[in-house]
């Protein structure tokens, strides 16, 4: 199953390499990275779930959990939901 990414938040050196980090602690292989700064804010999207060790709740959670600690907003959807979300 592959998923989007979105982080959001104003920029700040090293936020690749923290979300990277933290999905690869869960074996998540990342497939592309998108990202743009628009007016001082970061966003980024990616992902392959195929491989990953914990269950999609507790993913979300975890780099939820993160984004907070680093003042950004970061969500996880699958792909097919949010492919759906973005043709209407």
């Amino acid at each position: 199953m592959k998923a989007i990414v979105t982080v959001v938040g104003k920029d700040q050196v090293g936020i690749i390499a923290g979300v990277c980090n933290r999905l690869a602690e869960h074996n998540i292989n990342v497939l592309d990275i998108s990202q743009t700064v628009m007016q001082g804010d970061f966003t980024m999207r990616m992902v392959d779930l195929s491989r990953c060790d914990a269950a999609f709740d507790e993913l979300s959670r975890s780099i939820k959990d993160y984004g907070e600690g680093r003042e950004l907003s970061i969500r996880i959807q699958r792909e097919d939901i949010f492919d759906a979300m973005h043709k209407l």
